[in-house]
């Protein structure tokens, strides 16, 4: 009982006998635990007996034993040599078990998230503190928040990283390139209404008939080209994946040893060699997303129409200025976020998992922000077949400030930011219960 006494003292912070929320949020946070404070509130409301919103030494200890239980025969498991502590290598050993390769430095970090004493091991002691403090289920989901506490991924969709740890390339990138696309399907499929809202204000600004208009054709209609956005989603973000590695390698440099305008410049050429490949599904999305439904039978028959009273050149309409805006996004999105990661650093508070979400949001924003004009432009010709005008990107902007004003062009920026949000939190929360889903299979 001394050490549950010890710990309850430790959380204790101001000493009035009882747990917060915030108290046990801030020791949390500090171990690494992500979404710490639903969590945290969790815990105390489950465990809260007279609902006064904190936990007494009682209380907390009734929680303590609970996992003392739940967890005494994991322990055991996880010390295969039945010394009474965990090292190094019975880490490594509990990742290969579950289909995951890690190096002896993740290893160590994990060790030392746990370890008390600086003895490079972890003994029942030092992991059932830490498992009351990370109150994971079961051995798939321990695993899971201590690799997710030294990765946070978030934007408007999952898009592919540019590099997969080692540990996740010998265990099988595929998981990841799975999860990441059945998410990111899920996500563009989930807010594609508001998707299409977008594209018609880019193209037609405050006389777009919105969602009364799109709900003429019926209910089904509200997804007209969803499908091509869906097709294009993590294809072309794997196939950026493959171009960037296979020019990092072509250098001979390692993904540690690049610099900062190395990374952003083997991006840009990746990013726009995939774009540029599946450039063609951007096309036909647009023209379903503003046409009337019936107009077309569906995502081949749009192609078909385009190739037919057009030309093949007609699927890459736009693919100048959509290929100029991802460097002013991708540049903006990076320096704001590192400025925002190095400020943050300072403070391990702010590395809740709802702080590092925001900061990933701001930079995102601003990314979006600095490239929207480009963006709107690149839709506006994309639609030129059925607005029946022909302006280069130039003479599009130039007409856009005179009509319009700056206003002109963030037209339907509302709609997109107000995907976005919706985007990243589906992406991110069922890509992250897939990829445990998978490593267990």
């Amino acid at each position: 009982m001394d050490q549950f006494r010890g710990l309850f003292l430790k959380l204790d912070k101001n000493k009035d006998g009882f747990i917060a929320v915030e108290e046990l949020h801030k020791e949390m946070t500090r171990i690494g635990v992500l979404s710490a404070n639903e969590k945290a509130q969790s815990i105390v409301t489950s465990y809260d007996r007279n609902d006064d919103g904190r936990l007494d030494y009682d209380e907390f200890l009734v929680y303590m034993m609970d996992r003392e239980k739940k967890w005494k025969l994991n322990f055991q498991i996880l010390d295969k040599n039945n010394c009474g502590f965990i090292d190094q290598e019975e880490i490594i050993h509990l990742f290969k078990e579950l289909g995951v390769v890690i190096s002896k430095p993740h290893a160590k970090k994990i060790i030392q998230m746990m370890d008390n004493d600086n003895s490079m091991t972890v003994d029942w002691s030092e992991f059932l503190q830490h498992i009351i403090l990370n109150p994971a289920e079961d051995i798939g989901e321990l695993v899971s928040s201590w690799k997710r506490c030294m990765v946070f991924d978030v934007g408007e969709s999952r898009s592919m990283p540019m590099e997969f740890t080692q540990e996740e390339t010998d265990s099988g990138a595929w998981k990841y390139i799975l999860a990441g696309g059945l998410s990111d399907a899920v996500s563009r499929t989930v807010t594609a209404p508001i998707d299409r809202l977008k594209t018609q204000l880019q193209v037609y600004g405050s006389s777009a008939q919105g969602f009364r208009g799109m709900r003429a054709g019926g209910i089904k209609s509200m997804w007209q080209g969803n499908i091509a956005n869906v097709l294009k989603g993590t294809p072309q973000s794997t196939l950026q994946y493959v171009i960037y590695t296979q020019m990092k390698h072509l250098g001979s440099v390692s993904e540690d040893k690049l610099t900062i305008q190395q990374r952003f410049g083997l991006g840009c050429v990746s990013g726009a060699a995939a774009h540029a490949v599946f450039y063609p599904l951007e096309v036909i999305k647009v023209r379903l997303n503003l046409q009337p439904a019936g107009t077309y039978t569906g995502l081949v028959g749009c192609a078909k129409s385009i190739y037919q009273h057009e030309s093949i050149a007609a699927f890459y309409r736009g693919f100048k200025p959509s290929v100029m805006c991802m460097i002013p996004y991708a540049g903006v999105e990076c320096a704001v976020y590192h400025s925002i990661m190095n400020w943050a650093k300072a403070d391990p508070a702010n590395s809740s998992d709802s702080k590092l979400f925001c900061y990933s949001f701001v930079a995102f924003a601003s990314g979006q922000t600095a490239s929207y004009p480009l963006a709107v432009i690149r839709t506006q010709q994309q639609a030129q077949a059925i607005t029946k005008t022909q302006y280069s990107t130039f003479e599009a902007l130039k007409l856009s400030y005179v009509n319009h004003g700056i206003r002109g062009f963030y037209s339907g920026m509302g709609a997109s930011f107000a995907r976005a949000f919706p985007c990243a939190i589906i992406n991110y929360t069922l890509a992250s219960k897939l990829e445990v889903l998978f490593s267990l299979s």
